[in-house]
């Protein structure tokens, strides 16, 4: 088998085929495993998150952030046929009966993936800074937190125990939200979620990879796949041709353009999301549980002594260079919440490209070429679904039926 990716879904998947006698090798262009959008996102392993972009909310809002450099979220105005049909695709989705089969789809893949998570923890020695506190979605406004209540009852009717909090039983579970009150109308909790590093847990799970006999040849661009027959014969990489039996395309928002000359027009674009991480003066009023601030589409996650803020959704082509009015947005925010933050040393901004589907729901099986595989377009989920997409898909090459309830291609 051969993997294209090594970000936290293709070293995912490495793994669950190694354990089901693969022999597997990972193709990465990076001179480590986790260097590009698992390397500083928002940390969460957030099934609560589970609600789409693309809900009949949006579209009104949308055009209203336009008009800001800051919004949570921003369409640059662009000739690019590939965001016209994936906005056009997007709007569709808006509609309120394929926003509830979508959560469906997404609960349902989230909570395998947590699950999957929990058991690899119990089995490897794995250290990411994870923290089993829950995660708070944070509401300052009376009609969003009125709307919340409603996809929080329909991600119960799933499984995803998002449970309605009044301010008070907030700042119960986090102090450190007590300067914050006055902004405050109510929450939500799921108290089986988690947060950590996903870079961090990346690194790690490729060690353990490695030893069990998987292959990672790092500082290898992939660019094309050699077909013949309905099969793909190999991958020209790094000036070579790899071969293999089978393949794995998991290259997150760079997947589309590596399939498109083969015909296959695959809905991912990618999503440009930013973060701060901020390193912890000891004197420093912080939260150790994570966060989601609705309003603002940003997350809050403890990671030792270091706090990344992390969010948004930028849609300007491949384009990964930091805006600072965005960065600057997450502090802001961040010292309306906190105003007792101390940072102990400069804070690190990054921006990483998610691959998005205009439904949120990821592309996860098998492709129209006999033996291309799919493990793409997770959005702002792929720490949340890795270990389940990389499962499902490793029972899948191996002729079993994956367990999750799930529309798998």
């Amino acid at each position: 088998m051969l993997v294209l990716g090594a970000g936290v879904v293709g070293v995912c998947t490495a793994w669950y085929l190694s354990r089901a006698g693969h022999e597997v090798c990972v193709l990465d262009r990076q001179p480590a495993a986790g260097m590009e959008t698992s390397f500083a996102n928002g940390g969460q392993i957030s099934v609560s998150h589970a609600e789409p972009w693309a809900n009949p909310h949006t579209p009104l809002r949308a055009l209203a952030w336009m008009l800001r450099e800051d919004s949570p979220l921003l369409f640059r105005l662009r000739c690019d046929a590939a965001l016209l049909d994936w906005t056009l695709r997007f709007l569709r989705e808006c509609s309120p009966w394929r926003t509830r089969a979508n959560v469906r789809q997404i609960v349902s893949l989230a909570l395998y993936s947590r699950r999957q998570l929990q058991a690899l923890r119990a089995e490897l020695p794995l250290a990411y800074d994870q923290l089993e506190r829950g995660i708070l979605h944070l509401y300052t406004d009376r009609r969003d937190f009125a709307a919340a209540l409603g996809a929080a009852a329909m991600m119960r009717e799933h499984g995803c125990e998002r449970r309605p909090l009044s301010v008070d039983e907030c700042v119960a579970i986090e102090p450190a939200l007590a300067s914050a009150r006055p902004l405050l109308v109510g929450a939500d909790y799921t108290a089986a979620d988690e947060s950590g590093d996903a870079h961090r847990f990346t690194r790690q799970l490729a060690s353990h990879c490695a030893a069990a006999g998987v292959v990672f040849r790092y500082g290898v661009s992939v660019a094309s796949l050699r077909t013949a027959g309905g099969r793909v014969q190999g991958v020209l990489a790094g000036g070579e041709l790899h071969q293999a039996d089978a393949y794995v395309a998991a290259l997150g928002s760079y997947t589309p353009l590596l399939l498109r000359p083969l015909g296959l027009r695959l809905p991912v674009y990618p999503a440009k999301g930013y973060s701060a991480t901020v390193p912890l003066a000891a004197a420093s009023v912080a939260p150790t549980v994570s966060l989601i601030d609705d309003a603002h589409r940003i997350v809050f996650s403890r990671l030792g002594q270091r706090l990344r803020i992390a969010g948004t959704a930028e849609f300007n082509g491949y384009d990964t260079a930091l805006n600072p009015v965005r960065c600057e947005a997450l502090m802001v925010r961040a010292r309306q919440l906190f105003p007792d933050l101390q940072p102990a040393g400069e804070i690190e901004f990054w921006a990483g490209l998610r691959p998005a589907t205009p439904s949120n729901v990821p592309l996860v099986g098998r492709s129209p070429i006999a033996n291309l595989y799919l493990n793409t377009g997770h959005g702002t989920l792929g720490w949340t679904m890795a270990c389940g997409s990389g499962a499902a898909l490793a029972d899948i090459i191996s002729g079993r039926s994956p367990e999750p309830p799930f529309h798998f291609l």
